[in-house]
């Protein structure tokens, strides 16, 4: 999987100016959908957060929220609206904004969160039965800015 220093990052999904990156995460895991009204829905994501040497370092998980499972510290973010990018055969690229950090380690003081080269966990397509659930391998690479000082 590439990384920011070697993908270009569509301009929807930038992390405004006035942050600086501090870290990058590689995501492996699953997004589970859930059947409602006859429809696929997302339901949540599971991944565990590897660093550039593969090492687990993080998990995330419905909220949207990360967290270190080396320090404990953590993040909880939503979409900015607006700000995606549509990969064919994925999920979206997204730009997300910090609605909330915890702890003194490395998601301390986070303020945007990018979900870049996205592969897989796509829906299925097709009708379901009310209340299935499915998940759908993907991945991703995260990064995690704070606000330039």
């Amino acid at each position: 999987m590439s990384d920011t220093n070697t993908a270009r990052v569509a301009p929807a999904v930038q992390v405004p100016p006035g942050n600086k990156l501090v870290e990058k995460l590689y995501a492996k895991g699953v997004q589970t959908y859930t059947c409602t009204s006859g429809a696929w829905k997302s339901l949540e994501p599971a991944a565990t957060l590897a660093d550039r040497l593969g090492r687990a370092v993080g998990l995330h998980s419905r909220g949207p929220i990360w967290v270190s499972t080396v320090d404990g510290s953590a993040v909880e973010a939503a979409p900015v609206d607006g700000a995606r990018n549509e990969v064919p055969g994925a999920v979206p690229e997204l730009l997300l904004k910090a609605k909330s950090t915890r702890g003194s380690g490395v998601f301390a003081g986070v303020s945007y969160v990018q979900r870049l080269n996205t592969k897989g966990g796509l829906a299925p397509t097709g009708s379901c039965t009310e209340g299935a659930q499915t998940s759908v391998r993907y991945e991703a690479l995260y990064t995690f800015s704070v606000p330039a000082v």
